[in-house]
Order: structure tokens, then C-alpha cells, then sequence
């Protein structure tokens, strides 16, 4: 008898169906992928009013909420902000993430009912709804309604990149602003970002005016044109990238600017993998593990690169307890390897570019210490100041928060170095006088 499997409520035979029951069991097995997908829609759908509700919650209720003595912000400043970071530590996403999700709850449960409603039939995938939110957002109110029904009709049968080409469309017709105008505000929000990737690489994305990026596009492909030759065995793509690299690293603004600067990074060197010895990768700040010889090459020859080897016996000074406020240099160091970044759960600020915070206080006794210091951006070092968030630090390393309603989240070090506490003294064992005296 032929063994049977569960597909959805009925059963399909496993050993060589016919033709008719091959086409049964693809049609039950997509019939269930279609609901799995609803149920996605749904839990979407259902996640957007509650994050909403648990926000008008902590809004109206700003006044009532215990506040931390003597802090700066208002208590709707206060409200606002134990609420996003709450929100993005218990689903693990960074606070700006967590932004755009209460935006966009807001704009579903208040601005785009049927949207949120089609949702919760299954009939658009959250990737659609964020089309609708992202192009309907700067539209005016009485226009938005227009807008989300003539693109729900199109969304169920479209992918959700061919439901924004017709979105932005939609919205240009719609829109009362000129795009000069849009543009203009667009442009304040030009940006560089980096983003890691697998095997050792990372992107570098620019956000500016299209032209702009299209005219910048145009001389790297035109100058890495340049350099192909019979001899040349770089592809176009791999010499655009070559070129931009030494115009970014070692580039000049007609303005001089840039001349002499070199980027800092910091890579973390196993000693045995500098000797030879090892293949262990290193660790580069701001990234993660890095192959043996790019390692080997960063601490042979690159003098603006950092190097820090790592030893068990460091000789790292980890406390000047109460003799001073200021973190002395070495102390320094010691707190940016392990730490590598801001120490707020999801922040991902460089440490280089943080604050170093006094887990307890210095103004209540706290020590300048290593077990009582960690980096914190500026803005999660004012969260920590003026909020009701505080944390504690583990022996190896991890900060332990505690949120303003009582929940805890672990942000772990990037780089575990334990202190070496100094070998302890041999105790002298005193003579048994039991035993007999050695013989003369």
C-alpha cells in the first residue's frame, strides 16, 4: 500500500500517482501555500492595530506614567520614546525600523481602511501595503481615498514592484504639490549608507538626486572603459568598482576636502593568525569575521588601519575606581574592541562615535571602570538619562537592560576580552605534626 501524506484536510498518496492525482496534489499543496500566505496578510493586518493601540495607550496615559527625577523631557517626549524602544527591543529591529512600523500601523488602522481591510481578507501581502503607504503618505487627505481604491483594484493581480511603477503614476496625477517642490524636500534626505554582506564584502548605497547619481554612474563607467585593453582580464562591473574605490579613498574635492584623510577602521588580529599559525579570521569593526590574508595584508601594510592584537594577558588598565571621571586612553581602547558599537539592544553607531556611559552613575559612586562603563549614542545614552531604561554589567561582558515596564534584553559584547585577574599566590602548607621529623 502506498504511504500517505497530509496536505491541508486531505490525504495524497505518495508512490507514483497518476497524471490527474499529480495535478490534485500540486493544486492542495498550492491551494495551502495561498492560505499560509493569507495567514501572513492576516497576522500583518493584526499586528498593525495592536502596535497602534498599545501606542494611543502610552500616549493617553503620558501624564500618569512614574517619571525618572530631575529629567529634561516632557512627558509626552518621554512617552514617545520608552515607547519605540520598547517596541523595537521586543521584535528585535532598530528603533528606526520601528519608527517606519508605528507609522505605518498608524496610517493603515487611520488613513488607508480598505488597505488594512484587505489585509485581513489575504488579499494583498504586507509588500503591497507598504506600496499603497509609501506613495499615499505625502498626498492630502481628501485625495488618499481616490488613490488606495484605484490601486486595490490592480494590487491583487500584480507584483508589488509593478503595483509601485503604477502607484507612482497614480500619485503624480494626484498629487496637489509640484514634484520641484517634493523634490526639493527629498533632497534634505540624501544619505550614505553601508551594509554588510557574505564572504568578507559589503555595498555602499548612495541616496541623492537622480541626476546627480546618474552623472557619477556615467564617469565611473566611462573611466573604467578607459582602462580596458587586450591585456585588461577585468570585467567592466569589477573596474567600475576598482575605480570608485580609489576615487572614494584617496579622492580630493576641488575644495581640497578629503586631502590627508584616511578612514579608520579597526581590526581585531588573532596573534597566532598574524605568526602564520592560524587561519582563524580576524574581525573587522562595524562588519565581522574577515579572511586570514586580508588580515595578514591590513597588519603588514596598511599603517592607517588600527591594529590591535588580542592577547589573554593584555595588561589593559581596567579601573582607576574613584580617582578620576575621565576614561584614561588604554581604558579606552579596551572598552572599543569590546564593545565595537553603541550598547543600546539593535543600535548599530559606531563606538568611535558614541559616548562612554557609567552604568551606575559617577554622581552615585560609580566607578570608571571597565564593569561600569559601555559606549552609548547620543541618543540612547539621553533614553538611558532621562527614561526609565538602566542596565547592569555582566562579568563577561553583556549589558543586561531593563525597560520602563520590567522586561529585560541582553545586548552581548562584540569582542569577548575577560579581564585577567592576576594568578593567585601560593599559600605556604604548614607541616603536619603528625608527621614524623626527616632524618638527619
Amino acid at each position: 500500500m502506498p504511504q500517505a501524506m497530509s496536505v491541508g484536510a486531505r490525504n495524497v498518496t505518495s508512490m507514483k500517482p497518476s497524471f490527474r492525482q499529480q495535478q490534485e496534489t500540486r493544486g492542495e499543496y498550492f491551494d495551502a501555500i495561498r492560505a499560509a500566505h493569507g495567514k501572513l496578510a492576516q497576522d500583518a493586518a493584526a499586528l498593525a492595530e495592536l502596535i497602534n493601540e498599545a501606542h494611543r495607550f502610552a500616549v493617553t496615559t503620558a501624564d500618569a506614567a512614574p517619571r525618572v527625577p530631575g529629567s529634561r523631557w516632557d512627558a509626552d517626549t518621554v512617552a514617545e520614546r520608552e515607547f519605540l524602544s520598547e517596541l523595537a527591543c521586543t521584535i528585535r529591529i532598530p528603533q528606526r525600523s520601528a519608527e517606519t512600523l508605528l507609522a505605518e500601523s498608524g496610517c493603515l488602522t487611520g488613513e488607508l481602511p480598505r488597505t488594512l481591510a484587505a489585509l485581513w481578507s489575504g488579499e494583498i501581502s504586507y509588500r503591497h501595503a507598504q506600496v499603497l503607504m509609501g506613495q499615499a503618505w505625502s498626498l492630502p487627505d481628501d485625495a488618499k481615498a481616490a488613490f488606495e481604491e484605484a490601486l486595490l483594484t490592480s494590487a491583487v493581480n500584480l507584483t508589488a514592484s509593478k503595483l509601485k511603477r503604477k502607484a507612482r503614476m497614480l500619485r503624480e496625477r494626484l498629487h496637489p504639490e509640484t514634484i520641484r517642490a517634493r523634490h526639493q524636500t527629498s533632497v534634505s534626505e540624501r544619505n550614505v549608507f553601508f551594509e554588510p554582506e557574505a564572504d568578507g564584502m559589503a555595498s555602499l548605497h548612495w541616496y541623492d538626486s537622480a541626476e546627480k547619481v546618474q552623472a557619477a554612474y556615467d564617469r565611473i563607467t566611462l573611466m573604467a572603459l578607459s582602462l580596458q585593453c587586450p591585456g585588461e582580464d577585468r570585467t567592466l562591473g569589477r573596474l567600475r568598482a576598482d575605480v570608485f574605490q580609489d576615487l572614494i579613498q584617496d579622492g580630493v574635492t576641488p575644495a581640497g576636502l578629503g586631502n590627508g584623510i584616511r578612514g579608520r577602521v579597526h581590526v581585531t588580529v588573532p596573534v597566532l593568525t598574524l605568526m602564520g599559525q592560524s587561519e582563524e579570521p580576524g574581525h573587522l569593526e562595524g562588519y565581522g569575521p574577515i579572511d586570514p590574508d586580508t588580515v595578514r595584508r591590513i597588519a603588514a601594510r596598511a599603517p592607517s588601519f588600527t591594529r590591535i592584537l588580542v592577547h589573554p594577558e593584555t595588561g589593559v588598565v581596567l579601573s582607576v575606581g574613584r580617582d578620576r571621571y575621565k576614561v584614561p586612553t588604554d581604558l579606552k581602547r579596551y572598552l572599543e574592541v569590546r564593545d565595537e558599537t553603541c550598547r543600546f539592544p539593535g543600535c548599530n553607531r559606531g563606538a568611535a562615535h558614541s559616548d562612554i556611559d557609567h552604568a551606575l552613575d559617577w554622581q552615585f559612586d560609580g566607578l570608571t571602570a571597565h564593569n561600569n562603563l559601555a559606549h552609548l549614542c547620543p541618543g540612547e545614552h539621553a533614553l538611558k538619562s532621562e527614561t526609565r531604561w538602566s542596565y547592569n554589567i555582566l562579568p563577561d561582558g553583556t549589558l543586561r537592560w531593563t525597560s520602563p515596564t520590567g522586561q529585560h534584553f541582553s545586548s552581548e559584547p562584540a569582542t569577548s576580552i575577560m579581564p585577567q585577574p592576576p594568578p593567585p599566590r601560593p599559600r605556604p602548607v604548614p607541616p603536619d605534626e603528625s608527621d614524623e621529623p626527616p632524618p638527619f
